[in-house]
């Protein structure tokens, strides 16, 4: 972790750093239990809803308090938590070109952001509107952040639902006197991704009360493809085929969606492309020719790689102490994330019938001897003068295609805690929302544009220049008035509005203490929506697709918890949850936890559990989307071709994709086994294995396994997939997935299938977590040191090879991180460390081929400096030796943008002023 310093205070966390047991348990909330001989401080540990006083617990906890924030020089919680050990394969961030811009994520265990439960102040945070799935952290304030949990074992039995990788539990700022005022600019030494955070917070606290008020933003700005050399070389830049191409229409499969050997013009001199703008000595950057005769699209000189975005917040709590025995508490926030991205001007892909079709009668046919071309007369066009063609094209004449995500969450939570006689009861409702907007500027309408490429209007020869198709002659106007453009819309939302209470309490008296026990229960509703503007969802916009979502469920939940204290140096803990989903079923999740204390400096622990991952409501209600899916059934191309496809040739099946009312939970179970050991006042170390199992998988399936499954061949089969009746309609949401053959016979061709997502197979990983942390007084300063590293042993699916190791599947993650501090300065020097990989592939003769991937090492060091007017500056460098992603050289734009990022060296100042 990122500077685990540890030290002593008033809160639970430095208490459990002063015993010598850091990582193990942090106190939530902490209330007092007065008795007549001792005040007995009782904390709740994350993973757990008793309240006890041994802070030391039976599951493994990572603490990240402010002070490691600050020391880290990130300027997002999403920044931050991406580079964890326990996001062992990397995470989604913010990517320009994918549907799910504005929004970041973490995936403990390398398990998925859906199967990884974000809490703040232990409630759960709401489901990402913009990904349909987890959470999204780039709508938590950094600024309003006190501390990080990461609790690195399955938590269902107390949580329910997404925590079968673990879960990161948020806590906001409370504890706070005075005024804070921060700002700080980072300004990358490549191009692009310039930072700048600032915030202020005041607080106010007395005996009975208090109160705290924040705002904040921070912003990274967009980093161009262009802007990284190892990304985009202008003497040697990549291109598209979708660029100024035509291909052969093949009069029984229709066109082609790419442009490939078999269906390709190939002149002597233009090859594939349209004479214009790759040929006749043009001096665009953008389009160029490649040595097999294909006009090839510049798309890295105008798109971009990296989101930029912008957090902007107001948040505040507060609580009051009623009378001795009660408070009320009560929190709210508003947070909107900006996020601006650029992709390359419109391709024609995807296009209704796979491609643009441009007839003999065209004026942009090349072999009209009326049309645009001015080669039209050559032999070649001629021969082909009588053919319908296939055109893959850029609409660079649009501009590029940019979109803009604006995502604003709100929400307020409030409730009551106190005691009736010696029971604890802690109850409050919440409303938490998200709402997301995604505007797209420049996709073309492709049943707008095909009659005007039809008839001439749009000149492909010369797109920046509208034609009067009967005069051939330039006329006012530019391409994007010819009304075929359209601005695409997505609006999407999260909600969830909750109820709950706990009641905690001592049981009995045992032979080595008092047993404890905590009861509760939890109602919700969530409602959820992703809707696509009209076009889209129809798929008549090139280049924008998607299937609209939406629905809502209630959610009740009854759980308990109790720890038995069997011996002195044994504890037992044991847990249930019950939980009720209004949609599709219910879930039970137990739990059992031992601590051993065999002497004063070891403990020993162990836990198991079993977890689920509800379906998403996204999962659940999508809407159908035509897909015409290739398949090689040999029954299916005998039906449409009259012989089977042989060579690697397909046919084509009407298909739809929707959401599976029929999908299930996925299941899990989870061991873990730990040794944490203080080995002296300087050192202390600890050890923990993990092993989760994961069944009833959520996946898609595709259209020949389903058949195989309903036929009796295939190798791995979910229930729930249906053979549908000849002439029966689709799409129908209801039917759930199912594939229609002729004649109802399963062994006959596939006439008609609807897919979607199915609980299929199984994940199994298991793997060590390593931590060794020391600290040193030096007589001028202290010296702490934090080493953390997790090891991935196996992570396979279905049976399957194991993946740890392989390219994205990286064995280990490691982090080294320093701190010096001497009167008025810190030095703060962390180290990131992940481990390098193998890319597996074939040469052009199928031999097997193997790239390595190297390791990749960050260095970040900062200097604070307190001064004498209670304020902190603060100079650091983010990437020191300003390492480029690892897989850059190999994969170039396409780089694993889940574990790597592109920002470079990072100088970066930070001034905080105290009041």
């Amino acid at each position: 972790m990122k500077n685990m310093t540890f030290r002593k205070s008033l809160t639970a966390a430095a208490v459990a750093a002063s015993l010598g047991f850091p990582a193990l348990a942090i106190a939530q909330d902490a209330q007092t239990d007065v008795n007549a001989e001792e005040e007995v401080e009782r904390i709740q540990v994350t993973g757990s809803r008793l309240n006890r006083t041994d802070m030391e617990g039976a599951l493994p906890v990572t603490v990240i308090d402010r002070v490691d924030l600050e020391a880290s020089g990130d300027i997002s919680v999403a920044d931050f938590m991406r580079d964890t050990n326990f996001n062992s394969f990397g995470s989604y961030q913010s990517t320009s070109g994918s549907s799910g811009g504005g929004a970041a994520q973490v995936s403990l265990r390398g398990l998925g952001a859906g199967r990884t439960l974000i809490l703040i102040d232990g409630r759960r945070a709401p489901t990402s509107p913009i990904l349909g799935s987890g959470q999204d952290l780039n709508s938590i304030p950094m600024a309003a952040v006190e501390r990080i949990e990461v609790l690195s074992d399955g938590a269902s039995a107390v949580y329910g639902s997404d925590a079968i990788g673990g879960v990161v539990n948020v806590i906001t700022r409370k504890d706070f006197d005075g005024v804070s005022v921060t700002y700080g600019v980072g300004r990358p030494t490549n191009d692009g991704g310039d930072t700048e955070e600032m915030s202020i917070v005041i607080g106010s606290s007395n005996s009975k009360s208090r109160v705290l008020l924040g705002a904040s933003m921070n912003s990274r700005d967009v980093i161009f493809t262009r802007d990284r050399d190892y990304w985009y070389d202008p003497e040697n830049p990549s291109g598209s085929t979708f660029s100024n191409n035509f291909g052969f229409k093949n009069p029984e499969t229709g066109h082609s969606s790419s442009i490939g050997a078999t269906n390709r013009l190939d002149h002597p001199d233009f090859g594939t492309a349209v004479p214009g703008l790759c040929t006749n000595e043009d001096d665009s950057d953008l389009f160029f020719m490649a040595s097999n005769g294909n006009c090839l699209f510049n798309h890295g000189a105008t798109s971009a790689n990296l989101t930029s975005t912008k957090n902007t917040s107001l948040f505040g709590r507060g609580d009051y102490q009623i009378n001795n025995d009660w408070n009320v508490y009560f929190s709210g926030s508003l947070n909107k994330v900006e996020s601006f991205g650029r992709f390359a001007a419109l391709p024609s892909s995807p296009w209704p019938g796979g491609a643009i079709e441009i007839s003999p009668d065209s004026p942009n046919h090349p072999g009209n001897l009326n049309g645009y071309n001015p080669n039209a007369s050559d032999p070649y066009y001629q021969g082909i003068a009588d053919q319908t063609l296939s055109l893959y094209h850029r609409f660079d004449a649009l501009g590029p295609r940019d979109n803009n995500v604006e995502n604003t969450t709100t929400s307020f939570d409030g409730g009551f805690k106190g005691m009736i006689g010696d029971v604890g009861l802690d109850f409050g409702a919440r409303y938490v929302t998200s709402r997301a907007i995604n505007l797209g500027n420049n996709y073309v309408v492709a049943g707008l544009a095909q009659p005007l490429i039809t008839d001439g209007t749009y000149n492909i020869y010369d797109p920046y220049n509208v034609y009067d198709p009967e005069t051939g002659s330039i006329v006012e106007g530019s391409p994007s008035g010819l009304g075929m453009t359209a601005t695409t819309n997505r609006d999407m939302f999260s909600t969830v509005k909750e109820l709950y209470a706990n009641v905690s309490f001592d049981m009995f008296e045992m032979g080595a203490g008092v047993s404890s026990a905590a009861f509760g229960v939890e109602y919700r509703e969530e409602k959820y929506q992703d809707k696509y503007d009209l076009l889209s969802a129809a798929g008549q916009v090139s280049g924008s697709s998607g299937a609209s979502a939406g629905g809502e469920r209630d959610v009740t939940a009854l759980y308990g918890e109790m720890l038995f204290p069997v011996l002195d140096s044994v504890d037992i803990e044991v847990a249930g949850r019950y939980d009720d989903y209004s949609d599709y079923g219910s879930d039970f999740s137990p739990k059992v936890a031992v601590r051993w204390r065999p002497s004063d400096t070891l403990l020993v622990r162990g836990s198991w559990g079993e977890g689920f991952r509800a379906p998403t409501l996204s999962n659940l209600t999508q809407e159908p989307a035509f897909s015409a899916e290739y398949t090689n059934d040999e029954a299916t191309c005998i039906a449409l071709t009259g012989e089977p496809c042989v060579g690697g040739s397909s046919v084509q099946v009407n298909t739809y994709s929707a959401g599976n009312v029929n999908l299930e939970s996925e299941n899990s179970e989870q061991i873990g086994l730990g040794v944490v050991w203080e080995a002296s006042d300087w050192l202390n170390m600890s050890v923990d294995y993990y092993d989760i199992e994961i069944t009833n998988s959520i996946s898609s399936i595709g259209l020949q396994q389903a058949a195989n499954c309903l036929r009796g061949t295939g190798t791995l089969c979910p229930s729930g997939i249906s053979q549908f009746d000849e002439g029966t309609t689709i799409p129908d949401p209801e039917l759930g997935v199912g594939v229609m053959f002729a004649g109802d016979d399963v062994n006959a061709a596939i006439v008609g299938g609807q897919l979607g997502l199915v609980n299929l197979g199984s994940v199994e990983t298991d793997g060590m977590d390593f931590s060794v942390n020391t600290n040193f007084d030096l007589g001028f300063g202290t010296l702490t040191n934090n080493f953390q590293a997790s090891y991935v042993n196996n992570y396979s699916a279905n049976g399957g090879e194991n993946d740890a190791g392989e390219y994205g599947y990286p064995e280990l993650r490691a982090s080294l991180n320093n701190g010096l501090a001497m009167g008025d300065f810190t030095v703060n020097w962390n180290i990131q460390y992940t481990d390098s990989t193998t890319y597996n592939t074939s040469d052009a003769d199928g031999n097997p081929l193997a790239y390595g991937i190297p390791s990749w090492t960050i260095h970040n060091v900062q200097v604070n400096y307190a001064t004498p007017w209670d304020a902190t500056v603060t100079f650091g460098v983010n990437n020191l030796t300003d390492r480029e992603p690892a897989d850059a050289s190999l994969f170039g734009t396409s780089y694993d943008y889940y574990i790597y990022n592109p920002w470079g060296r990072v100088p970066y100042i930070r001034y905080t002023q105290n009041f």
